[in-house]
């Protein structure tokens, strides 16, 4: 089963949902702001992605800016406040067994559709 982190206002991760309804594969849509992940759950992503935490915060987020910018945290720290604050969490992420990528560019998703 393929999943999709999706946030509707992001222009890109629009695309990624439509090439997703385009492949004709099954596949879930979580809606992370309304329903962000927990903290294994996030481990899990950010494992499968092979980054590092700090590498998957969106920098340009008001949120980031006032509560984080210059700051030195650990991977931990980083984790709690992506759940803390899901809108710092890059966008779209697909993830398919134990392969995820983050869909930027959108081309991106081939990787996981094959």
């Amino acid at each position: 089963m393929i999943t999709i982190y999706h946030n509707n206002r992001c222009t890109k991760s629009r695309c990624a949902l439509e090439e997703l309804e385009k492949s004709g594969k099954d596949f879930e849509v979580v809606y992370y702001l309304e329903t962000p992940p927990g903290k294994a759950e996030m481990k899990e992503i950010i494992a499968k992605l092979g980054l590092k935490p700090l590498e998957l915060i969106r920098k340009g987020e008001k949120v980031f800016i006032e509560n984080y910018k210059g700051k030195s945290l650990s991977d931990e720290e980083w984790i709690d406040a992506m759940i803390a604050h899901p809108i710092l969490i890059e966008r779209p992420i697909v993830i398919s067994e134990n392969k995820a990528v983050i869909a930027r560019p959108t081309e991106k998703i081939k990787e996981i559709l094959g």
